[in-house]
C-alpha cells in the first residue's frame, strides 16, 4: 500500500504533466471542473480544480466526501501510482474495476482525448 505522501506526489506529478501539454490542446479539451480523487485504502480524498491552465489548488482532506465535485475518481493507492506512472492504463483500470469514474459523458470524452 502506497502512502498518502506518495499519492500526493503522484498527483502533483500528474498536474505537472498536464501543465506541459500544449496550451492549445488543453484549451480545446478542458473546461473548468472540480475534481475529487478518493483513495479508499488510505481514507483520504484529494480535491483540485481542472481548468485550461491545468490542475490547480490540489489539497487533501480526510474521509470519503466527494459530493459536489463534478468529476469523481476512486482508486486504491497502488493503482493510483501505477496509473500516474503509466504502468496501468486508465481504460484497463476502469474496465477491471480498479478505477471508478463518475463524470458526465462529455467530460469523460474530453478527458480521454487530453490524457
Amino acid at each position: 500500500m502506497a502512502s498518502v505522501q506518495q499519492c500526493e506526489q503522484a498527483l502533483t506529478a500528474l498536474a505537472e504533466k498536464l501543465a506541459a501539454v500544449d496550451p492549445e490542446l488543453r484549451a480545446r479539451y478542458v473546461v473548468t471542473r472540480t475534481l475529487a480523487c478518493r483513495v479508499p485504502d488510505l481514507d483520504v480524498v484529494f480535491l483540485a480544480t481542472l481548468n485550461d491552465e491545468g490542475i490547480e489548488e490540489l489539497r487533501r482532506t480526510d474521509g470519503k466526501d466527494t459530493d459536489g465535485a463534478q468529476v469523481r475518481l476512486s482508486a486504491a493507492s497502488d493503482d493510483l501510482l501505477a496509473l500516474v506512472e503509466g504502468e496501468l492504463s486508465a481504460p484497463m483500470a476502469w474496465a477491471t474495476g480498479r478505477l471508478k469514474v463518475q463524470a458526465s459523458p462529455l467530460d469523460l470524452l474530453k478527458l480521454r482525448a487530453l490524457l
